[in-house]
């Protein structure tokens, strides 16, 4: 079965232009939506080979656009570059008629990834790598990026879909999910502080978790971003929040113990003195409502999991009945923590970065 795989693989890599050679593969946990592959030469790691899925994705020219005019820009020397490999006919990902959509990358060697941030440094070098990655993005074109998932962090939608969900769900999860629903109400209702319209629109990561920085193993320096299928139009505060609410959250995102979940405040520091590392790159407008980012990025991910737990669990992967309720009901811990320090984040943000003019 693993030689048959192996040789299905490599006679895909036949379309790539790359060194014709026999290598070997090694399958990657990363992440719930790709499949992905590592590719060896020799036991020697070069290339990430993965399938894009189609049915999450439905434009998988337009997401490998982003990649790709991303990549573009992605270019310093305090930023290492990922690169696509082109097919032979020069195209930046290979179409298989059976078996779907596929790219390959350089892989960057001797790297790591975090769930959580266990020190400051590690909190630091999240925080500028984030800053890097906006700073060298700040002057790409717009209108080269197209939404890979359309009215992804859009709450209006999601409160929508939610509203729906309390309209069908049944009694009894009504009743187990009735603290939950309480909370969102009230959540929603406090996020109206929220006005983009005042905001400039960015080329945004839209997911920016900490696992989803690589960090080199010998100096431990965060070396760039991965998983780079959101990149889309979006505002800072979105990668702002979800960076937040994995570096100064010390718990896991299903964590059903909430005594373990805090809000650290010398993590948050640190990703602070990380952005602002990079000299001013953010304006006035958006420093502003920046606190506000930590509150709503782990709330809309926790209104999602809710939505999903009264619609019987059609949307996220689940290993147990109530896993979307235990994963809300941690996020929403954590957004009342940051709801609690938002005078404190706002205090810190104001004093630590720096406006661009």
């Amino acid at each position: 079965m693993i030689e048959n795989k192996n040789a299905e693989l490599n006679e895909l890599l036949k379309n790539f232009s790359i060194d014709r050679k026999t290598y070997e593969f090694q399958g990657i946990n990363q992440g719930y939506i790709n499949d992905t592959y590592l590719v060896l030469d020799n036991h020697y790691p070069l290339y990430i080979l993965q399938r894009v899925n189609h049915n999450v994705f439905k434009d998988v020219h337009g997401l490998m656009g982003n990649i790709a005019n991303a990549f573009q820009h992605l270019q310093d020397q305090n930023y290492t570059a990922i690169e696509l490999l082109k097919t032979e006919s020069d195209n930046s990902y290979f179409k298989d008629e059976k078996t779907g959509y596929w790219r390959l990358m350089t892989y960057i060697n001797n790297t790591t990834a975090y769930d959580n941030a266990t020190d400051t440094d590690i909190a630091f070098e999240a925080g500028r790598v984030v800053g890097k990655f906006h700073q060298l993005l700040a002057e790409a074109p717009l209108d080269n990026y197209v939404d890979t998932i359309p009215q992804f962090h859009n709450l209006p939608l999601r409160e929508k879909q939610f509203e729906e969900s309390l309209g069908s769900a049944k009694t009894e999860k009504l009743e187990t999910a009735k603290k939950a629903i309480s909370f969102a109400k009230e959540t929603l209702e406090k996020l109206k502080i929220l006005d983009n319209s005042k905001l400039p629109l960015r080329v945004c990561h839209n997911d920016t978790k900490l696992n989803n920085i690589l960090f080199s193993k010998e100096d431990s320096k965060a070396l760039c971003l991965i998983d780079l299928d959101t990149i889309m139009k979006g505002y800072f505060y979105f990668d702002f929040g979800d960076a937040i609410r994995t570096v100064a959250n010390t718990a896991a995102e299903d964590e059903q113990d909430h005594s373990k979940i805090t809000f650290e405040r010398t993590l948050f520091e640190a990703f602070i003195k990380g952005l602002d590392s990079n000299g001013p790159f953010l304006y006035k407008e958006e420093i502003d409502l920046l606190a506000w980012g930590a509150v709503f990025m782990p709330f809309i991910h926790g209104l999602r999991a809710l939505t999903d737990y009264l619609n019987d669990n059609i949307y996220y992967k689940v290993s147990y009945e109530n896993q979307n309720l235990d994963r809300c009901l941690s996020l929403f811990d954590f957004t009342n923590k940051a709801l609690q320090e938002i005078g404190y984040m706002t205090q810190v943000i104001k004093k630590g970065l720096t406006p661009k003019v």
